[in-house]
Parts: structure tokens; sequence; C-alpha cells
């Protein structure tokens, strides 16, 4: 018998918009100070540039406005969870014939402030996040999309600062909603209780069939930090590598994820 499938997550939609929209203003604060030397510098995203990057962060928040002025699909339920978005996701960002971000925003603090004062009017701090979307990868909740926008923010932070060598912060909440959907969506992929997999202070997880742990120190743990464990998790760093660097420890027989890594691309 397959392991049986924990309840998903919740998450307290009010917090998330605050989160979403604490990250998307540290960015736009690294953004206003940003030399067109550094605009102009290479990412590990292909080859995307920063500005291409710069451009992409806005207009992925900004897909929210976007879909809320379109028909709302008929419900009741959404076609997309929010553990389905990550895979779904993953086939878009992968997709070879994915376009780069539009180039055609010269005034990248106006865009910026466009989209934040969109997103503030359409997502009000009174809303309750049960409207459906037309996403691109299906209808979803906008409680539930909310919490993919910080998986975006955080990560693209992290791509930016790694490009450009700066310190651009996180803000703690969107870091760890973050880390637990990526975390939750591992569980979800490997089903099963015989790996113990921790990124404190945010997650631990159960994941991988076999044997249960069901009290004390179990035999096959994994423990990393929230931004180590989401480049894995998103391929921006290799297991082996990250093993090697003593980023992440893994104890037990079991305690080897690189088979299920990357889950985002």
């Amino acid at each position: 018998m397959p392991p049986a499938k924990k309840r998903p997550r919740a998450y307290d939609h009010l917090r998330t918009r605050t989160a979403v929209l604490a990250q998307f203003a540290h960015v736009r604060d690294a953004v206003a100070v940003l030399t067109p030397d550094q605009l102009a510098r290479p990412t590990r995203l292909g080859d995307w540039t920063v500005r291409e990057l710069v451009v992409h962060i806005a207009q992925g928040l900004g897909s929210v406005s976007r879909d809320l002025a379109l028909p709302e699909p008929p419900g009741p339920k959404p076609a997309t969870t929010l553990l389905e978005w990550p895979p779904a996701v993953a086939a878009v960002v992968r997709d070879p014939e994915a376009p780069a971000p539009a180039a055609g925003h010269p005034d990248l603090l106006a865009l910026y402030a466009e989209v934040e004062a969109a997103f503030r009017t359409d997502v009000p701090d009174s809303s309750t996040g049960d409207r459906l979307l037309p996403t691109r990868v299906g209808s979803m909740r906008l409680a539930d999309y909310l919490v993919t926008r910080t998986v975006e923010l955080t990560v693209h932070t992290d791509d930016l600062n790694e490009a450009l060598g700066t310190e651009i912060p996180y803000d703690r909440q969107a870091l760890a909603a973050c880390t637990r959907l990526l975390a939750d969506t591992l569980a979800d992929r490997a089903p099963g209780g015989s790996v113990e997999v921790r990124i404190p202070p945010f997650a631990v997880v159960q994941c991988i069939g076999g044997p249960k742990h069901t009290r004390g120190t179990p035999p096959n743990v994994v423990e990393t930090g929230p931004l180590t464990w989401i480049r894995l998790a998103t391929g921006r760093t290799e297991w082996a590598r990250a093993l090697e660097d003593a980023e992440v420890s893994a104890s037990g027989e079991r305690a080897d994820l690189a088979a299920l890594l990357q889950l985002l691309g």
C-alpha cells in the first residue's frame, strides 16, 4: 500500500501578501542603485543579463494583476493545487521555446512602481485569497498563487545576489514560505517516512518509501540551510557539490536526494 499523503500545509493569505510586498521592495531598492554596467552583467540563467532578470522579477509579480483582470475560471475547485505548481511550472521553465523577458522597459523603477501599485490595488489587505486565477499552468486560488510569488521572488533574489556579489536581504516570511513549499514538494514527489529532511528553522519533512521512523533519531537524515535547500531544489547547486562543500549533511544509506532534485527550474 502506498504511503498516505499528508494534508497540505496551510498558509495565511495576508501574511503571504505582506511577505510578497516586502521581498519585492527589497529587490526594488537594489534595482534603484544598479549601474548600466551592473545591468549588463551575465547571470546564471542562460543568456539572461541582470536587466532581463530584473524585468522578469517585475513581470512575475505583475502576473497577479494580469490574471486578476481576466475572467475568473469556472469553479469551485482549482485545476492546479499549490503542490502541483512546482512540477507544472518546471516544465514551462525548461521549455527551450520559452521567450526571454521583454526588454522594452528603459525605466526600471517606473516599471517596479507600476507593478507594485497595481498589486496593492488588485490584492487589497481585505482580500480573502479565494478567487480563482487563470494562470499559465491552470487555474489556481489567489492565496496559493501568492505563495508561488514568494518562491519566484526569493529564488531570483538569490540569482541577483550571485550575479552582482550583493546582499539583497530576504524577508523572513517569504524565505520561510519558499523553503516550506519546496520541502513539501519533495515529500509529495517521494512520499514515505524513511528519510527526514531538516531545513531549520523553517521546515522538517519526511520522504522516500521504506522503514518508517517513529521515535528517537531517524536512521536517515538530511539537513541544510534554507538558501542551500532552495538552490538544490531549483538546480542552482548540485547535490554532490553541496555535500563536498559541507553545505548539506546526509547520514544513512537512504539519505541521498540526488535522483529527486531538481524540483523547480
